[in-house]
């Protein structure tokens, strides 16, 4: 889940780290990159032609979070994800993912099952990092 909130914020553009140099050139070659790549989606759909650098990462990684997601834990089989996070629908009790890939959904419209069973990348780095910090301890 770490690495998909990592993920994210580069993404979004948000991302902390700075690293070494040879990092930061990394990164901004990445970063290029991806403005490209938002550029060209902005004028692939006029509806989101006035969005702002900003906004368009964020829609970006709003249409894309499950499928990054998938991509990132679905094969990971026999892993363990580090912590339950499933809500077992009764309002007292959380399960882990089957195969790392989704929380099943029981409830619900056929558009809500199977959900990103995290929502580590809408919690801001720093918190992230106190965490991963208090877990070393």
């Amino acid at each position: 889940a770490r690495s998909f909130a990592d993920m994210g914020d580069i993404v979004r553009g948000s991302d902390l780290y700075g690293g070494s140099k040879k990092e930061k050139e990394k990164r901004k070659q990445l970063d290029d990159k991806l403005k490209k790549i938002f550029e060209n989606i902005k004028k692939s759909d006029e509806k989101l032609t006035n969005l702002n650098d900003d906004q368009i990462r964020e829609y970006w990684w709003n249409a894309n979070r499950a499928t990054v997601w998938k991509a990132i834990t679905c094969k990971a089989e026999g892993a363990s994800y580090f912590r339950a996070t499933c809500d077992s629908g009764d309002g007292r009790s959380e399960y882990q993912t089957q195969k790392q890939c989704r929380c099943e959904k029981k409830r619900g419209t056929s558009g809500e099952v199977n959900v990103v069973p995290t929502y580590f990348d809408y919690v801001p780095q720093y918190l992230r990092w106190f965490e991963e910090w208090a877990e070393d301890l």
